[in-house]
């Protein structure tokens, strides 16, 4: 009988150890759940109404090398941003995703310097404004370094956020569910740094690595202002971060109702983020019948998807799609377009070759493998030329042969994370028959496309080419579960 017994006490052992491995799994793959299917916060996915644009303006950020070889980077975007902020009386709202130094080495301007010096200053010459930076915690590492930007901010008035993007549904499931039940409860400590930081120089805890698996973010990037008795507004896909400096980025600048809608999507932000701020912002005056021409229209997150899957799918034969994106892998977008070419839609794309990253080389996962798809389709593609820096715009116009036009741009990349209410992410439509920022956007495509006056903008499709399966399945996925950075 003891021996019976003996060899009955381990199968028993193990019999409890499955149990609560089963258990353990049922709990994570519940939580998993929950956090994929979570309901984004109030006021997010935004479609506002077209709105009449006023003081409409493009604004690009241009890197590339001269006819001569010579690396030349214009710029434009934080100029204006800059010049917007130093007027402002009443109140400033800013919503970035990055604002740091990190890579720092590799930057061609001081951005967050500047930034953070211009709020400053606005605090100090208008004493009574009201100054709000919006701001992604993957700024001081979810808690696990310091930023002496944001501190000084706060120091001098300004009302710093930080997004509780764990409000957000998940990005990557499979680790938000075990984040929610083993980690997510800890916190984390700027002085007790022991790991190298991924980022940047000082060291970071664990829990820094563990709360940056979850992928969930804040990809806003925008500003409101007010301008004598009117308000302005610009969404750009640029942000005032140092190594950021040297990319290739664009915005447009408006006036009018739409900006009191981007206000609303900001202050939906704050709430989400519990912040006391908001209340005595202006509200967005009801939409008028009639559609303008020129309109603008204020889209977030999901928003964004669905209008963009509505411009490719209204395209007929004879109209021209041309895109230029830093990242595009959503599956819907592809098929879309891939639908319009074969209804005979001209479509032109230029996409990043996906393979600098703040000092860093990439593997061109997704769009080296995205662009296979549309090349095997008969797309035609070029390739950004970079040299350190990124393609980093995300826009896309629309060319109607009976002469109409549409342009969204904005934050979001054409992915699912950007595209499918996981990132909080701010884009704009312009509607238009004729207008000089369609006229201009036009120009910028075509000199990036055809490398106009000599100088080198762009590569041909072949440069960067890879018709690998192994790394085709590896991007599909990548994208399919959101175990992925894009």
């Amino acid at each position: 009988m003891d021996a019976l017994a003996r060899l009955n006490r381990p199968r028993r052992h193990i019999g409890v150890f499955s149990m609560f491995a089963l258990a353990f799994l049922l709990i994570w793959i519940a939580l998993a759940v929950y956090q994929a299917l979570r309901p984004l916060p109030t006021g997010m996915s935004f479609a506002g109404p077209l709105r009449p644009a006023g003081d409409l303006a493009l604004l690009t950020d241009q890197t590339y090398r001269s006819a001569d070889g010579e690396p030349v980077s214009e710029q434009q975007i934080f100029d204006e941003v800059f010049r917007l902020i130093d007027q402002a009386r009443k109140l400033i709202v800013v919503d970035m995703f990055l604002f740091n130094e990190f890579a720092a080495e590799d930057s061609y301007r001081p951005l967050t310097t500047q930034m953070t010096e211009a709020l400053i200053a606005a605090r100090q010459a208008q004493p009574g404004i009201e100054v709000v930076l919006i701001t992604d915690p993957f700024n001081h590492l979810y808690g696990g370094l310091r930023s002496p930007h944001l501190e000084q901010l706060a120091e001098s008035g300004v009302q710093v956020v930080y997004t509780n993007v764990d409000r957000l549904p998940a990005s990557n499931p499979v680790w938000s569910g075990l984040w929610m039940l083993c980690c997510s409860w800890v916190g984390n400590n700027p002085d007790g740094g022991w790991l190298p930081n991924p980022v940047a120089d000082e060291d970071v805890t664990l829990r820094t690595y563990l709360h940056l698996l979850n992928f969930r973010a804040n990809h806003r990037k925008t500003l409101v202002v007010d301008q004598g008795d009117d308000w302005v507004g610009l969404i750009t896909s640029a942000n005032p971060q140092d190594a950021s400096s040297r990319h290739s980025n664009n915005a447009i600048r408006f006036s009018g109702a739409a900006v009191l809608d981007l206000l609303q999507t900001e202050r939906a932000v704050s709430s989400m983020s519990d912040a006391a701020i908001g209340a005595n912002w202006p509200a967005p005056p009801a939409p008028v019948p009639v559609s303008p021409d020129p309109a603008i229209q204020i889209l977030t997150e999901g928003a964004i998807r669905d209008a963009l899957l509505a411009m490719i799918n209204s395209s007929e034969r004879g109209d021209r799609l041309d895109m230029e994106v830093f990242y595009l892998s959503h599956r819907p977008v592809i098929d879309a377009l891939i639908s319009a070419h074969q209804r005979g839609v001209t479509i032109r794309a230029i996409l990043d070759p996906n393979r600098d990253a703040f000092g860093r080389e990439k593997n061109g996962i997704p769009n080296r493998q995205a662009a296979w798809d549309l090349h095997k389709a008969g797309i035609d593609l070029r390739w950004c030329f970079t040299q350190g820096e990124q393609c980093h715009r995300k826009w896309i116009r629309l060319d109607r042969a009976n002469g109409g036009a549409e342009l969204i741009s904005g934050s979001a990349n054409f992915t699912r994370r950007n595209l499918d209410d996981l990132n909080l992410e701010t884009s704009v439509r312009l509607v238009a028959t004729q207008h000089p920022v369609l006229d201009e956007s036009r120009q910028v495509f075509e000199k990036v496309w055809s490398n106009a006056d000599g100088a080198t903008y762009s590569q041909p499709y072949d440069e960067f080419a890879d018709h690998s399966w192994a790394r085709y399945a590896l991007y599909r996925l990548m994208e399919a579960t959101g175990i992925s950075t894009f």
